[in-house]
């Protein structure tokens, strides 16, 4: 018996030692990937802005030696460091932890986009961005067939709509306003944070492009969120 609790004892501390190694490896590859994230954050906003090291080091009250060891990621800098270098630069501390989004150009073919339907597809939205980051604003292409009508849900608050009919003339309705008719090349724009509501005037499908801005940026959820017709 003093055999098999020996056993069950050193299987359970290899666990242990286990779970603390990970820990400390994820813990380990997160300062790194930190580390990374701010050197490279450094370097684009000093040159950017035209300053040397010697020049910046000069406008934050902190010694070029320091300097060059965080934008070459071989010195871990302190919070208040931070802070002197971000109000040198003149921008919150946040840019200088946060990863920029991709410079990338990105091609969206339209026979690989997600379509989200509603009203067995007589309301059709197409994302015209990608889908795969938080975003503060997007753009979708909306199809409403023939005199249909579809009402939205309200957004997020102090969320924003601007629409351009591209194809066709609708009636929108915001909240308790009166209805809007919008014509083929007239742009509106409006809180979309109230329920709203869209009804194809014609006899052919209406085309309507679509911008939502957003006072907190979002994740990957679709913003339209049909409430029926």
């Amino acid at each position: 018996m003093s055999g098999l609790t020996d056993i069950a004892v050193a299987n359970r501390d290899r666990s242990a030692a286990v779970k603390v190694g990970t820990r400390i490896r994820q813990r380990s590859d997160n300062s790194t990937a930190l580390l990374s994230t701010i050197s490279i954050n450094l370097k684009r906003l000093r040159t950017r802005q035209g300053h040397s090291l010697e020049r910046l080091a000069k406008l934050a009250g902190v010694s070029r030696a320091m300097l060059s060891q965080i934008e070459t990621g071989k010195s871990v800098p302190t919070i208040s460091l931070l802070l002197k270098v971000a109000d040198a630069l003149g921008v919150p501390i946040a840019n200088l932890l946060v990863a920029p989004a991709s410079r990338l150009t990105v091609v969206l073919p339209r026979s690989r986009a997600k379509i989200v339907t509603a009203s067995s597809g007589r309301f059709t939205s197409r994302a015209l961005f990608p889908l795969d980051s938080t975003r503060r604003a997007e753009f979708y292409e909306v199809r409403i067939a023939a005199q249909h009508r579809e009402a939205l849900e309200p957004q997020a608050a102090g969320t924003k709509q601007n629409i351009l009919v591209v194809e066709g003339r609708i009636e929108l309705t915001v909240g308790n306003e009166a209805p809007i008719v919008v014509p083929q090349g007239d742009a509106v724009q409006f809180h979309a944070d109230v329920p709203h509501t869209y009804r194809n005037l014609e006899v052919r499908e209406a085309v309507v492009h679509v911008v939502l801005t957003y006072v907190e940026p979002v994740g990957n959820s679709h913003p339209f969120a049909f409430a029926g017709a």
